[in-house]
């Protein structure tokens, strides 16, 4: 029973992630679902890249959190339309759907804007089951969770079509490899683009700017 309840709730949220697919096209948006696991630097990350492609590429943000509107508080600093879900009215789901996106989307102006980024809940497992009609998926992985995350929580890399390894500037005091890091995650998924930076120093931007900008064609 358990396995059918499931399989029916991902078929309706694949359902849905295509309609938001075909509405983000009509619309002329690119649309990023930005996932890591919690305290990865995640929202420092999304504020230093704004502010470098802002307002060249007009960006919007909708942020998913349990509780709270911390995050798009920060991210709303940047000049950035923002919409914050928090998913406790829903009994603290732990990933975003495709519905949810639907109905925050719509509270956003998509005439003005050519990219939507959503940050999603910090977790390395739910949010790599639900797609929620992205083009591309980013997972970011901080250099303090350790080189192996990427093989305890291999779908969460398989399923990204682009890693960040971010607090780079923290490796001299850690005991943790970089090098490591990166070829577990390709390890997992060959040919995937890593990008190691630094959202305090903003060391490291420059590839993830141009592969952002690529994608969004600006």
């Amino acid at each position: 029973m358990e396995i059918k309840i499931q399989k029916k709730v991902l078929e309706a949220n694949e359902s849905q992630a295509e309609k938001n697919r075909k509405y983000f096209k009509d619309n002329n948006v690119f649309v990023l679902n930005m996932m890591s696991s919690p305290g990865s630097g995640k929202t420092e990350t999304l504020c230093k890249t704004l502010k470098m492609i802002m307002p060249k590429i007009r960006t919007g943000v909708i942020v998913g959190d349990i509780c709270t509107r911390n995050d798009a508080d920060r991210l709303e600093a940047t000049g950035a339309q923002v919409v914050q879900i928090n998913t406790d009215q829903f009994g603290g789901d732990c990933h975003l759907s495709a519905n949810m996106i639907d109905k925050a989307a719509r509270e956003l102006d998509l005439d003005g804007l050519d990219l939507l980024i959503v940050e999603n809940i910090g977790n390395l497992v739910c949010p790599a089951e639900f797609d929620i009609g992205e083009n591309e998926r980013a997972v970011v992985l901080s250099v303090t969770e350790g080189e192996d995350k990427p093989l305890k929580y291999p779908l969460m890399f398989q399923v990204a079509d682009v890693a960040i390894l971010n607090k780079i500037d923290l490796l001299p005091y850690l005991d943790c490899n970089a090098q490591d890091a990166v070829d577990n995650m390709k390890k997992v998924h060959p040919g995937m683009p890593v990008f190691p930076l630094s959202a305090k120093t903003e060391e490291g931007f420059i590839p993830w700017i141009k592969w952002l900008s690529a994608c969004v064609g600006k």
